[in-house]
Formats: structure tokens, sequence, C-alpha cells
């Protein structure tokens, strides 16, 4: 095993687990059959999941079950699942990575439990105060790493930093042969423009970019986030959250819109033909399944949120997402990101 990426993946969280699941599972194997060093710990009710996998007909080679009793459900408090859930599938997924030898942690199930339970098992890296969630958005050119998206509500220009020297850490894993490209979310380009604390992030992290961790474009507004330019773009939680309903929402209405313009007579039905295939592409660009999966930077170990109602294609990106993060060293990229901020306040 000590060669192995051991993927933790929580089996009942979500809508339609285990089943959902555990087909994502197959759909990752057969789409990275190369990929010999890739092994699953897989928690939740043992007779439903061996049930799945027997249908997929998966190797017991390549995966571990570990049964669970209980589920933490989507109504779930955070208070509560610390309290009664230590034996869900979630907890154990999570805490297997101190007790066992899981790399990486992989879930659908509520987002705010996973949160509370993966920091308070995996606890934060010493010198970060404020862990984020990261996620991936597509731009023309590549694609985006986008944080924090919802874990902090408020933020300090410490906060900023540190998310910057993250994401930043979390693009070279994920992307070795580009460069990631900080800017920081605000209401213009200018560097007089927002407030005290954007402004006191924007000089320290034009300091601190000296290190090479990455190159500092300054500051961004939301009409420039897809462009390009810049590839890791950094904010507050609320601005975030705002920003990524904000681009799913519009994502969404664009896709609708142009569905029903291209249905809504025989012309416009018989256009569709003769652009099927630019049609396709643009679909394919704006699939949502292909960016599925948030990640907790800032946690001592590695945990990647699925969106609850993805389907099977989807998981089968997070899991891809969690290859990624681990052959791409993650933690020790943002170890050695986060050095060089120690340094300067030493």
């Amino acid at each position: 095993m000590n060669n192995k990426i051991i993927i933790a993946i929580d089996a009942m969280g979500g809508e339609k687990a285990p089943s959902k699941n555990i087909e994502g599972v197959s759909i990752y194997l057969k789409k990275n059959k190369e990929r010999k060093d890739v092994f699953f710990n897989l928690y939740g009710d043992e007779f439903l999941i061996k049930k799945e996998l027997d249908k997929h007909k998966i190797s017991s080679d390549l995966y571990k079950i570990y049964h669970c009793t209980t589920v933490v459900s989507d109504e779930e408090t955070p208070l509560t699942a610390i309290k009664n859930s230590k034996d869900s599938s979630m907890w154990k997924s999570i805490n297997s990575q101190i007790i066992s030898n899981s790399n990486i942690t992989l879930s659908a199930g509520n987002t705010g439990v996973l949160f509370v339970v993966s920091r308070m098992l995996l606890k934060t890296i010493e010198s970060v105060s404020k862990p984020a969630l990261a996620g991936l958005w597509p731009n023309e050119k590549n694609t985006n790493v986008v944080l924090d998206l919802g874990a902090n509500v408020e933020c300090d220009e410490k906060n900023l930093i540190d998310f910057s020297e993250m994401g930043a850490a979390l693009y070279k894993a994920l992307f070795p042969e580009d460069i990631p490209k900080v800017a920081l979310l605000n209401i213009g380009s200018e560097e007089i423009k927002g407030t005290e604390i954007l402004k006191k992030a924007y000089s320290k992290l034009k300091e601190i970019s000296k290190y090479g961790d990455f190159k500092f474009n300054g500051f961004i507004e939301g009409n420039k986030i897809t462009h390009g330019e810049s590839n890791v773009i950094v904010t507050d939680g609320f601005t975030g959250n705002i920003a990524l309903k904000t681009a799913e929402g519009t994502a969404k209405f664009i896709t609708d819109s142009l569905k029903k313009s291209l249905t809504s007579t025989i012309f416009s039905k018989i256009s569709v033909i003769f652009s099927y295939f630019a049609l396709k592409k643009f679909k394919e660009k704006l699939d949502p399944r292909k960016f599925n999966g948030a990640i907790f930077l800032g946690l001592k170990g590695p945990v990647v949120k699925s969106h609850g109602s993805t389907d099977a294609i989807g998981f089968y990106y997070s899991i891809d997402l969690c290859y990624r993060i681990i052959k791409g060293d993650l933690m020790n990229k943002i170890k050695n990101n986060l050095s060089h901020i120690n340094n300067e306040n030493s």
C-alpha cells in the first residue's frame, strides 16, 4: 500500500448513494486503466456497497469496505453530527486519514457538517487561522481556482494572503506545467479602489510574490474572472459565495434560454442540425460536472466536497480531482508556500 494513492470515499453521502458513488468509481477505473496506483477505502453500508461493486464488476483488489451504521443527513446540524455521528460514513472516511492510511477524503454529503467535522478531526495547519473552500471554474484558457466560496463570511488581510498561497499551491498541484497567477477580486482594478483590507493584502502579496510561488496580477473585477489572465481568484467567503451562485445561475440561464430558442420553431430545429458540433462543444465547455468538487484548504489533510445532487459522471470527476491533488503533492506545496509568509512575518 505504500505506493498507492488511497482515496477514502463516504459512499453514503449525497443523493442516490451508494449507487451513484460506486458507479463513479467504476467510470473512473474504466477511464484510467493506466493508473495502477489508486486504491479506495469505502465507508458505509457494507451490504449495499458490495451489491453495487458486484454490479459494476469492480475487482476486490482495488478497494476495502469499512462498514458504518449511520449516515449524516442533509438536515443534520454540525452540533448534532459531532454528538451522534461518530460511526457515520462521513466521520469515518475523514478520520481514516488519521487512524488508517487514507491520503484524501471525498464526500457528497452535508457540506456544513463535512467542513466542521473535517476541521475538528484533521485540525488546521498551524499558521492558518481560517481554512478556505476552493472551487474550479472554467476560463477561456484553462481553469480557475477560486476561493473562498463560503467557509468564511469575514476575512482580514492575513486570511486573503493565506488563501492566495494555498490557492496557488492547489493550482500548481493540478496544473504543474502552468504558472499560478493570483488576483484579488475587487470592484475595480486600480490600486486605490476597494477596502482597506484589500489594499493591505494587495501590498503584502506584491511583496511575497518575489518568492516565485505565484505571479501577482493585482485586482480583478468580476467580469474578468473567466478571461484567464489570472487563474487563482481570491476573495472572502461572503463575496465568493455570491459570485459562485451568480455564475451558476447565469450559466443555467444561458443554456436553458439557448435550448428554448433552438427548439421553438421548425426553422430553429433545422438550424440545430447544421450547428450540432458547435453546440455540443459549447455544452461540454459549461458542463458543471467537469468542475464538480470543492476543496477544503488549510487543514492538515485534504478533503473534497462533491455536489450532493451530481450524477455518477460528476462524482467521477471528483474522484479524478482527488487523485490529481495527491499526485500533485498538494500538502507539501501548501507547506512550502506558507513558509514564505512566515519568513516575512519573522
